[in-house]
């Protein structure tokens, strides 16, 4: 494994974030290169995907700062966090969310084109994702038509195909067999590799956490780092924060 590049892309300090008084994160912080795989792992309602929102500039925290590439996006207009997650982040969420009238390869395309891309390109690029996760033959085909496993593979596709600086990937394969799991985990991590794309990973599944160059545990809003060679036994349960 490639140790990737010991450059901040992104950071948080301090973050503290509530829905109707009840705590989401409690004083999370951490620090993400530029090229690595970071696992975000814990149970359900652990605050992994308030965390990856913090992160991605979806939302502002209550407390607390995120800065990518130095500049903490608290300070960006929401115009300019929309055009940062449109051209610098991408997102994969446990379900596709992926648009009903578009095809498969305009769904892929899609942040190219919602950039200016031209059709071409865009769908030149959207078909070498879709070919590489197995999904090509379907390019033409609408989500609708599509078993859930072919959807998702769209959806990772379409966070890949601009290069992002950052993929937030919220339980990506929750939905998938471990088989097709395993496939598109591959593919994720691999492209990140090769394009030096930072990726964080929420996960409940210890079997998918094995897959980052590291591993933050998150227990209830708060987390502890793990070692990266600590063993993530799937029969047991994730570890208290500390």
């Amino acid at each position: 494994m490639e140790t990737p590049p010991d450059i901040d892309l992104l950071r948080a300090r301090g973050l503290c974030h509530s829905y109707r008084d009840s705590p989401a994160l409690t004083g999370v912080s951490l620090e993400a290169r530029a090229g690595e795989i970071l696992a975000l792992a814990g149970p359900r309602g652990a605050g992994k995907t308030t965390l990856l929102r913090c992160l991605s500039g979806q939302i502002v925290p209550d407390e607390g700062e995120v800065a990518f590439e130095g500049t903490a996006l608290a300070t960006l207009p929401e115009s300019a966090r929309e055009r940062l997650r449109r051209d610098r982040f991408g997102w994969i969420g446990a379900d596709a969310q992926l648009l009903p009238e578009l095809n498969a390869w305009e769904n892929a395309a899609l942040p190219l084109l919602l950039r200016g891309e031209r059709a071409k390109a865009a769908r030149k690029a959207a078909q070498e994702w879709l070919d590489r996760l197995d999904i090509g033959e379907a390019a033409r085909r609408r989500p609708g038509v599509l078993p859930p496993a072919a959807q998702q593979r769209v959806a990772v596709a379409r966070a890949l195909v601009a290069e992002p600086a950052v993929v937030f990937a919220d339980e990506p394969t929750a939905t998938l067999h471990c088989g097709d799991r395993a496939q598109v985990l591959r593919t994720l991590t691999s492209a990140a590799r090769t394009h030096g794309i930072t990726v964080l990973l929420a996960t409940s599944d210890p079997e998918t956490a094995r897959f980052a160059d590291r591993t933050v545990a998150l227990v209830d809003g708060r987390h502890g780092a793990l070692s990266p060679a600590r063993s993530l036994d799937p029969t047991q349960p994730w570890p208290a924060s500390v």
